[in-house]
């Protein structure tokens, strides 16, 4: 055992007098240590419920033979931290994660683990932490939160936010906002659309490091609590067969992984997670790799925003497991891979029908035969941009208008809820990436008060910053070089003309090359935003969201 180098032998009895210390008796230091790690907080609503999530997985751990232990990770609410300072700590919490878990798990050197994060960046930072550990781990998440239920409609928070944007624009009451307000989000859960968090916890799923259910099962489902408990066994299992995460996060399955993030429609930030992954496990992540996967996999799922459905809803319907037979039918998936129940990708899947062809339409009558995810280029984003393909209007999937540019979140706000934005307008939110920021906000207040404004179908956005899972609409962000580096997106200009093609994978600004040439001799660096602490540090090290935002120690000079 990896934890002997801890607790066994007579040079370890000063180790095993601090277990004492714990209360752990002799018959426990002789099994196996599980760690659990515990995003538990009383902060974030997706993980009010960890506590409990935890518990069970301890019993599962004992259950099968191994001793649990919990340590915490840290977890930041997007919603909570969204559109004020907090949003520069979220992304940077990623790593943050990582770090943290790599060190408290190879100073008390356990013998496997059980990750139970829920939302955002705690899922991919877990992920990567997995990766490079690479011990025996499974995962389970706390699960999505229900749909609100306002007026007979199903309700998540991206129709909170946008609620705002109808209140500042006249169209509904403030007794109507109060009534969105209390009524949004009912339970505990990560937020009920295919956001961030519910998009990485059914890509772990995917990815084979979760069991199946891990990321539909609502919150509120007892089935959870068997589901965790179940968790803790299966790494008891795959501790005796030395199943390990690089066994499982094969460049096979990070590209699975990407082809179901098609189908289902995720979130943007998938494109920042997945190249962080692929990093920890040596893969080098082009972000291009979304086209080619794009170009021959179909759009199945139209969860909120893009739609009317709900994670309850891809639940009940046969969950990721059925929308990854769905894709099979056509062998668009690694069906050989190795996962964590023991058994393939393929057999893990095999007889996983899908129930509700409303939730998830059949492989032969999708909403696009191509992807959710789409990376632009062009002379605004010669590294690239990501758009939500799935969430974007038909009217505005090729649109040409004036540059309204901004060089922060705030400022565009201002503008958009003060009716300064017309039909028509291209929104730039630049010094918004992971270095300007630091640590690349997301744009969902922006995004939420131009489709609240009655915008949606009329304005496009385009930022180096990042989009909420909840953001819909034209919205192209990750632009990257970004603007702090001087990437093209600093050079453009009030009034610039900006052509976005998002079926020819196109993003430019009508300006001719020597005049950006021009303009770019004389671009200076700005001053940057953060000169102390953990995000001076962050931004220092913090690569452009074309590779993930990764970190990478600075080159000498």
């Amino acid at each position: 055992m990896r934890s002997d180098s801890v607790k066994a032998g007579s040079q370890q009895a000063p180790h095993r007098s601090l277990f004492n210390a714990l209360g752990l008796t002799k018959e426990e230091m002789e099994r196996p240590l599980v760690g659990i790690v515990s995003s538990y907080n009383e902060i974030v609503p997706g993980h009010m419920n960890l506590d409990k999530i935890v518990a069970a997985v301890k019993q599962g751990v004992a259950m099968a033979g191994g001793t649990p232990v919990v340590f915490p990770a840290i977890a930041v609410c997007d919603g909570i931290a969204m559109g004020h300072v907090g949003m520069k700590y979220s992304l940077v919490t990623r790593d943050l994660i990582a770090d943290s878990t790599e060190a408290m798990a190879m100073a008390h050197q356990f013998d496997a683990l059980v990750m139970v994060p829920n939302c955002d960046k705690n899922v991919p930072g877990l992920l990567m932490a997995a990766a490079r550990l690479n011990v025996p781990t499974v995962f389970v998440s706390g699960g999505p939160m229900l749909a609100g239920h306002i007026h007979g409609h199903k309700t998540s928070l991206s129709s909170m936010f946008e609620a705002v944007g109808s209140y500042a624009a006249g169209k509904i009451t403030e007794d109507e906002l109060t009534e969105f307000e209390n009524k949004t989000c009912p339970t505990c859960g990560s937020c009920s659309g295919m956001y961030t968090a519910n998009s990485m916890n059914c890509l772990t799923e995917v990815l084979g490091m979760g069991l199946r259910g891990n990321g539909t099962i609502p919150a509120v489902y007892s089935e959870r609590i068997r589901l965790a408990k179940h968790a803790g066994m299966q790494v008891m299992e795959m501790y005796r067969r030395n199943i390990r995460p690089r066994d499982i996060m094969t460049r096979e399955a990070i590209l699975n992984a990407l082809t179901v993030d098609m189908a289902l429609g995720c979130s943007t930030n998938s494109m920042l997670h997945l190249p962080a992954i692929a990093h920890e496990v040596g893969m080098d992540f082009d972000i291009s790799f979304a086209n080619e996967i794009s170009a021959k996999t179909p759009n199945l799922c139209h969860l909120a925003p893009a739609g009317p459905t709900y994670m309850e809803d891809l639940n009940e319907a046969g969950g990721v497991y059925a929308v990854m037979n769905e894709l099979n039918k056509k062998g668009l998936l690694h069906t050989e891979c190795m996962t964590v129940t023991g058994k393939t990708v393929g057999e893990n899947i095999e007889g996983c029908v899908n129930l509700n062809p409303e939730v998830i339409r059949p492989i032969d009558n999708p909403y696009s035969q191509t992807g959710g995810l789409a990376v632009l280029k062009g002379n605004i984003a010669p590294d690239g941009g990501v758009v939500k393909r799935s969430a974007v209007v038909e009217e505005m999937m090729v649109h040409e208008g004036p540059a309204r540019v901004f060089g922060c979140e705030e400022d565009a706000i201002a503008a958009i809820k003060g009716g300064k934005i017309v039909a028509g307008d291209v929104v730039v939110i630049r010094y918004e990436g992971p270095k300007g920021g630091p640590g690349m906000r997301e744009m969902l207040n922006p995004t939420s008060a131009i489709a609240g404004m009655g915008l949606g179908s009329s304005v496009a956005l385009i930022t180096d910053g990042r989009f909420s899972g909840a953001s819909r609409g034209a919205s192209i962000g990750h632009v990257s070089p970004e603007a702090a580096v001087g990437g093209p997106i600093a050079l453009i200009e009030e009034g610039d003309i900006i052509s976005i093609n998002i079926p020819e994978l196109r993003l430019e600004v009508k300006v001719s090359d020597e005049e950006m040439a021009a303009r770019k001799a004389k671009w200076q660096p700005r001053e940057p935003k953060v000169t102390t602490g953990y995000l001076a540090r962050y931004a220092a090290m913090v690569t452009s969201g074309n590779r993930g935002a990764i970190l990478e120690v600075p080159k000498a000079k």
